[in-house]
């Protein structure tokens, strides 16, 4: 029992610690993205970057299945070693040749397509990537499977830094399009060399046709989940610019990818270490339940209260920072807000799923949701415009969660009652500040017009004192734990603070 205990504790540790890494790598990256996309909009026209997207059709589309999903299943393998690594490589290695040759065979057709020349170029410059990836692939997953969350990190920030110097210079000395291609093929091969010097791989070829079926056979699953979701995202996206038009869509993809930024900033790298941790103990179904709610528990503390805080600053956030012509995103935005609480459940369901390799059963519930969420989008764009289609959504996130979680029941040895207990401190919590933020509105509501800059601040801070608060001294026995950590951290960084004042 004390050994199990301990494990517990250094796989949560191991999880945290990992977290924390891929949501600074996961943050920076995303603000390097703004900085240096702010730039090569100055030097680079539109034509440049629509050059780019409608190349990233074909090579995106096709990414999706040359992956194969080998990667994760090499990190959830139980036993995995370097025979494993070389034979996918082997193989991966094998597909990305195919497609470079196909599309450098394709080159001169799509430059056809859409009638410009240099197109054709572009394509097989880019197609370059698939030769580059297997090596990039394997080597992450085995950062992965040793949890070095660290360093894969690091590398990513300096490659994302490295890419973005690189193609603003390329693009200041007039490459035009060809900065945007030929920075990204710099920055994989960078990435590829520090990777190489990070890990004991040596890669080589091993054509061991028995691994390769072995990692196939659960990566196509992977493969087939990732077609249902990118049939699911752009089947939405068709509805809404057919019926609305592509005006009402720019509003609606600014209101749904507002409304997941706690969830790509925060919860998307917990997923990562959580879904290791639970590849190694997948025999062991209590700790992998322990995992599982544990996970929710400080989802819901961690990303619900965000949530909170958007759907009260829906508007104000919006009209000061994207101006008054994205103000009719507001009204969708605050809808899709509350599909933040379903996604804390099911993802973690999805990585329980996919640890217990029961991708099938995901698969099939993705699947039955398909039509529901197309049927929703049109139906709630027919009778109530973008706030109907959002509503639309949010339906069929409910019903796909609780599809996933009915699964996750069926798999591991739990009740409804356990995931109450786990969602209720986070939702506790929120909920009292929900209720603060409804009195400050009652106080300063008059601000969302006459000073909407200061509105926001005066809700965001005031919220989060209050939430920061609650949290570290409300007494919650299953928080305690989490909230004693924050308080020594807290502490910590005080005393250090203090000292440094008197030393100056």
């Amino acid at each position: 029992m004390q050994n199990a205990y301990k494990a517990s504790m250094s796989l949560g540790q191991s999880i945290r610690s990992g977290a924390k890494w891929l949501a600074f790598g996961k943050i920076g990256n995303r603000f390097m993205e703004f900085a240096f996309g702010v730039v090569l909009a100055r030097l680079l026209v539109p034509a440049d970057f629509g050059m780019i997207a409608t190349i990233s059709v074909f090579t995106g589309f096709v990414g999706m299945f040359t992956a194969g999903g080998m990667g994760q299943s090499l990190i959830r393998a139980k036993q995995a070693d370097e025979d494993d690594f070389t034979a996918v490589f082997t193989l991966q290695l094998a597909m990305g040749a195919v497609v470079y040759i196909g599309f450098y065979l394709a080159g001169p057709w799509i430059a056809r397509l859409f009638d410009d020349p240099l197109y054709s170029d572009l394509i097989r410059v880019s197609a370059l990537s698939f030769l580059l990836r297997p090596f990039l692939v394997m080597r992450t997953a085995w950062l992965n499977r040793e949890m070095n969350f660290k360093s894969r990190t690091l590398v990513e920030v300096v490659n994302g830094l490295f890419t973005g110097v690189a193609s603003a210079i390329m693009a200041f000395a007039g490459l035009g399009v060809w900065s945007l291609t030929l920075s990204g093929l710099l920055g994989s091969l960078l990435q590829n060399l520090w990777l190489a010097r990070l890990t004991p791989l040596r890669l080589r070829l091993n054509p061991n046709w028995a691994v390769m079926r072995r990692h196939t056979a659960y990566g196509a699953k992977i493969v087939a989940n990732d077609f249902v979701n990118y049939l699911g995202k752009e089947g939405k996206s068709l509805v809404i610019s057919k019926l609305a038009g592509p005006a009402l869509l720019g509003l609606f993809n600014k209101a749904e990818s507002l409304a997941r930024l706690p969830n790509q900033l925060l919860m998307s790298p917990t997923m990562e270490p959580l879904f290791r941790a639970m590849g190694k103990t997948q025999e062991d179904l209590d700790q992998t339940k322990y995992l599982f709610y544990r996970a929710i528990a400080l989802l819901m503390v961690y990303t619900t209260p965000l949530y909170v805080i958007l759907w009260w600053s829906a508007e104000p956030f919006i009209g000061v920072v994207y101006g008054e012509k994205w103000i009719a995103a507001a009204a969708p935005m605050r809808i899709l807000v509350l599909m933040g609480v379903f996604l804390n459940v099911m993802l973690p369901s999805s990585v329980v799923l996919a640890a217990q390799n029961r991708l099938g059963r995901e698969m099939l519930a993705q699947s039955i949701n398909l039509p529901i969420v197309l049927a929703a989008c049109v139906l709630g764009l027919q009778g109530w415009g973008l706030p109907g289609a959002a509503w639309g959504l949010l339906a069929s996130q409910v019903l796909l969660t609780a599809h996933f979680y009915w699964f996750v029941r069926h798999t591991l040895p739990t009740r409804a009652s356990d995931l109450v207990r786990a969602a209720a401190p986070g939702l506790t919590l929120s909920a009292l500040l929900g209720l603060f933020l409804f009195l400050l509105d009652w106080k300063i509501g008059d601000w969302r017009q006459t000073m909407p800059a200061l509105y926001l601040i005066a809700m965001g801070l005031s919220g989060g004192a209050l939430y920061a608060a609650l949290f570290l001294f409300l007494p919650i026995k299953s928080l305690e734990a989490e909230a004693g950590r924050w308080r020594r951290q807290l502490g910590n960084g005080w005393s250090a603070l203090r000292k440094v004042l008197r030393q100056t």
